[in-house]
Formats: structure tokens, C-alpha cells, sequence
């Protein structure tokens, strides 16, 4: 029987907004595995940044399907430890199809010869180091999973379950998770955590662009500080594949 009575169309916000409301209440395993097997099956990939939190998706995402595809952008601003730490993950978890895309070498060559474009450009920089390079690893993808959280920020309080965006379905399986959830589950599966939260590290994205958590902040308080930023870009303004290529 099928789990909702209407095709599962990519990026039709109506069917997002029907399989947010079908899933509302599913574990996250629930979820995945729905994605993964019956409403995407071969046409969904997971992006992870390999964070601060990301073992949990991870384990979730292995226990339901170990090959699927993970997509990784190094930027080429990452911290040591973040590489260090994807490859202990990939191997702990057993995870067989770990992908990694970069920024387009011209790209950099044109806009940030000199590798200081994130001083006075941070949306440019997020651009063409994290943004375009996820466009071409989505390309022939209809749907991709994140693991966006709604305790993590004010402007992700609302996140939906499944959501729509452009021509592809969104799935945030981790949404209604809570902070004491994550631990939970990093605590009872033992699962490795990143470096850095250890020093106070709860975002982590770029070098130059992340700093140390105060106490009372929300946990994305040290990405872009004092900047005026607060996203990316691959949750914001995403552009479609082909888009910027």
C-alpha cells in the first residue's frame, strides 16, 4: 500500500507539505527509510558537512542503506579536523559511496586568487566554494537529505519535515529532534564526535568563518559572527542544476 495517495512528485511544494504531515510524528529512521526506498529510490543523495552533529544522520542513514550516496563539499577552508573526521566516520559507520566534490578550479582562479574572498565577500565566497559545487553534485538527483534541525536557530523553528525546493524534494528527517535527542543518541550508539565541539565548536563549517559557541548562544552563534549572516546559501537560495555551471 502506498504511503500517501498522490504521486511523490520532486519539488511540488503540495506533496512536501502532504508528506510533512504524514511524517510529522515518524522516527527519523521512518523517514529515511521512506525516502530512501520507496518515494526516491536510486534518485536522492544525503548532503552532510560532517559537523559537529552529523555522525547521528549519518548512523541513521547507515543502518538503513550504507551505499547510499553521501555528498561532501570540501571547500578548501575546511578544518584538519572535519577531513580527519569524515574519514573516521565513513569507515566507522561503513559507509561505501562517500562523494566528494570541490569548487571549480576557474572559479577560484577568477573570483578568489589570493584565497581571502571570505574577508570581504562571504556570500560570494559560500558561493562559489560551497554552493555551486553542491548544484553539480545534485545534478540527476530529484530529492537530497539534510540534517537541519529546528532547535539549531530562530530562522529553522518552522522547518518542515519534507519541503520543496526548486525542482527537488528537501527531506529533513532530524527536524524535530532536540538537542538532549542528539546526545541521547551519539551516547547510546557510542558514535564519535567531532573534534572541535570538544572546544566549544557547535556549527562548523570554514576555518575563517567559525569560531567557539558562548554560553547561552544558540548553537550557530559562531558562523559568520558579527557578519550578518547566518546561512550559507544551500538552504536559502539554492539555484537549480545547470544553474551558474
Amino acid at each position: 500500500m502506498p504511503l500517501l495517495d498522490q504521486p511523490v512528485r520532486p519539488g511540488d511544494t503540495g506533496v512536501a507539505e502532504a508528506l510533512s504531515a504524514r511524517f510529522e510524528s515518524a522516527s527519523a529512521q521512518e523517514i529515511l527509510r521512506a525516502a530512501l526506498t520507496e518515494f526516491f529510490p536510486g534518485k536522492i543523495a544525503v548532503v552532510s558537512s560532517f559537523g559537529a552533529d552529523s555522525a547521528v544522520l549519518l548512523h541513521l542513514v547507515s543502518l538503513v542503506d550504507p551505499a547510499a550516496p553521501v555528498v561532501f563539499v570540501d571547500t578548501g577552508q575546511l578544518f584538519p579536523e572535519t577531513l580527519a573526521y569524515r574519514d573516521l566516520l565513513t569507515g566507522r559507520l561503513g559507509l561505501t559511496n562517500v562523494q566528494v566534490f570541490t569548487p571549480d578550479a576557474e572559479d577560484l582562479r577568477e573570483q578568489d586568487p589570493e584565497n581571502f574572498l571570505w574577508a570581504r565577500d562571504q556570500d560570494a565566497c559560500c558561493n562559489i566554494r560551497k554552493v555551486l559545487p553542491l548544484t553539480r553534485a545534485l545534478q540527476g538527483y530529484d530529492a537530497w537529505i539534510s540534517g537541519r534541525k529546528r532547535f539549531q536557530a530562530d530562522t529553522r523553528k518552522n522547518l518542515p519535515v519534507f519541503e520543496a525546493q526548486g525542482a527537488r524534494t528537501k527531506v529533513n528527517p532530524l527536524a524535530n529532534w532536540s538537542a538532549q535527542d542528539i546526545l541521547d543518541h551519539l551516547k547510546t550508539w557510542d558514535l564519535p564526535r567531532h573534534p572541535l565541539v570538544a572546544k566549544n565548536y557547535f556549527s562548523i563549517g570554514c576555518l575563517p568563518c567559525t569560531s567557539p559557541v558562548r554560553p547561552g548562544e544558540d548553537p550557530r552563534a559562531g558562523r559568520w559572527r558579527g557578519k550578518g549572516k547566518i546561512e550559507c546559501g544551500i538552504h536559502t537560495s539554492f539555484p537549480e542544476a545547470g544553474a551558474g555551471i
